[in-house]
């Protein structure tokens, strides 16, 4: 399977995100799309890092940097900057964008939500009823 099969990025697509990408300590990475790449490749592919191709070079430091960037925050900067070019430019389409509860879900205490103190009281008081009925043979059937 070649990198080109999974979509690297273009030219175009590479001008856009390089700016947000960091230098590294002595300066340019020279790897630095590759690595990019890789890690985009990875992601699409939803393999686990030890199946990155050898074309990216090591999966050791194709990790490595996703690591780095990651802790940085770095991953971060190019989505957002990516997304205000598109805004930019009258390209961006909200309709596309969707959440479900599997990604909103969240304990209430979480929320702020307020609860009535004696609520929780209630659905005890139920259980343990029913746990009394069971232990006498009373069960509701």
């Amino acid at each position: 399977m070649s990198r080109g099969a999974r979509g690297d990025l273009s030219e175009a697509e590479w001008e856009l995100v390089e700016p947000f990408l960091p230098v590294g300590e002595r300066g340019p990475v020279p790897d630095l799309r590759r690595q990019f790449n890789a890690v985009m490749w990875r992601f699409r592919a939803g393999c686990p890092w030890r199946d990155v191709l050898k074309e990216y070079g090591s999966r050791s430091t194709v990790y490595g940097a996703f690591q780095r960037w990651a802790v940085a925050g770095t991953c971060r900067a190019p989505t957002e900057g990516v997304i205000a070019e598109a805004a930019a430019r009258g390209q961006v389409d909200l309709d596309l964008v969707g959440v479900d509860s599997t990604v909103a879900r969240t304990h209430h205490h979480a929320a702020g939500m307020a609860v009535d103190p004696e609520l929780p009281d209630e659905p005890e008081k139920a259980v343990a009823e029913e746990k009394g009925l069971h232990q006498r043979g009373t069960a509701r059937r």
